[in-house]
């Protein structure tokens, strides 16, 4: 098995900005893993807030070897070997974990999304989603984003009405929200919750602070609109902990250490009656054909890694009628420039 990584700047078409941060670019370590002949691709995506850089990528893959890996992958095997050589680091987890999955399905010459027994007919649309910004800027993302069916806002902040009332003045599509834990009053909170819910919002992620799951959970309580846990919910043993405290999760391959884990969430909180999102960091098509091989399994999708940047080092993959389009290309069914 031969490793190959480099790293990568992916750039956004708009600086992006949340309730706590912003930025204008993204980290990524494109990964390769060759095995006689074959070649798979992965990536990882280091947004800010999940702590991981390139330096720490670097010195996680200085401590990889995966001689003893052969086919047929045994990726419960893999998961726990990488998560003894640290407990974190699920970043560039799932991007060695995504370039195996596509190796395995051009070895056996399968797709994907076959393995997880996935129905290319159930792919949700996925949502366009806009950063924080001025009313202009806003009005110019929504045009960009006419080929996606729903869009999802980024709020948290003291405008967040006034970010509303501008998509709105715009489009009535279906709206996801996000509130980035920027919601500091449980009260305030639901009157918010109130109010998007009369502005056809569908969800809403994270409300409240990850660390306070008693606000989230007195929220869900009351809400008349789904309430989604995203970052309290990072990886497997989290799901549980979500049930009773949010309506459902958002599964994100670079929180999931990879498609194995990210899998075995989705049919947890199936199990436990959560819904599911499938959702995306900064990510190039690699990582999004890898959650779209998952994405029909879930509630909602928000995939939109390839519309939000400009310099894409693959093909888009296919896309109609505000969805991703599985196809039988063997493995993720990535395509180079």
């Amino acid at each position: 098995m031969k490793i190959s990584y480099k790293p990568f700047e992916l750039i956004l078409r708009h600086p992006f900005t949340i309730a706590k941060f912003s930025r204008t670019s993204t980290p990524i370590m494109l990964m390769e893993l060759s095995h006689e002949g074959f070649t798979g691709y992965g990536e990882a995506s280091m947004v800010p807030y999940m702590g991981e850089n390139i330096e720490t990528a670097n010195s996680f893959m200085s401590k990889v070897d995966l001689s003893w890996l052969k086919p047929p992958f045994n990726f419960d095997e893999l998961i726990a070997y990488l998560d003894g050589i640290a407990p974190g680091n699920p970043n560039i987890k799932a991007a060695i974990d995504i370039a195996l999955q596509d190796l395995r399905g051009k070895i056996e010459q399968k797709a994907c999304y076959k393995y997880f027994n996935t129905d290319p007919a159930k792919m949700p649309p996925t949502s366009y989603t806009l950063g924080i910004d001025t009313p202009e800027v806003l009005l110019q993302k929504i045009k960009e984003g006419e080929h996606c069916h729903i869009i999802k806002v980024k709020l948290g902040r003291d405008n967040d009405k006034e970010l509303i009332n501008t998509i709105r003045s715009a489009t009535d599509k279906p709206l996801y929200v996000d509130a980035n834990q920027g919601w500091k009053d449980r009260q305030q909170g639901l009157d918010m919750v109130l109010w998007l819910h009369e502005q056809g919002v569908v969800l809403i992620e994270q409300p409240m602070a990850k660390e306070d799951p008693d606000s989230n959970a007195w929220i869900t309580e009351r809400s008349p609109v789904a309430i989604v846990g995203d970052e309290s919910v990072q990886r497997f043993a989290d799901v549980e902990k979500a049930k009773g405290v949010y309506h459902g999760i958002n599964m994100k391959l670079m929180k999931s250490a990879g498609m194995h884990e990210g899998y075995r969430m989705i049919m947890k909180a199936k199990e436990l009656g959560l819904k599911t999102m499938i959702g995306c960091m900064s990510e190039t098509s690699c990582g999004t054909l890898a959650a779209a091989a998952l994405a029909p399994l879930c509630d909602w999708a928000d995939l939109d890694g390839p519309f939000l940047t400009s310099n894409n080092p693959y093909k888009d993959p296919e896309f109609a009628d505000g969805k991703w389009v599985l196809t039988d290309t063997p493995g993720l069914g990535l395509i180079k420039f």
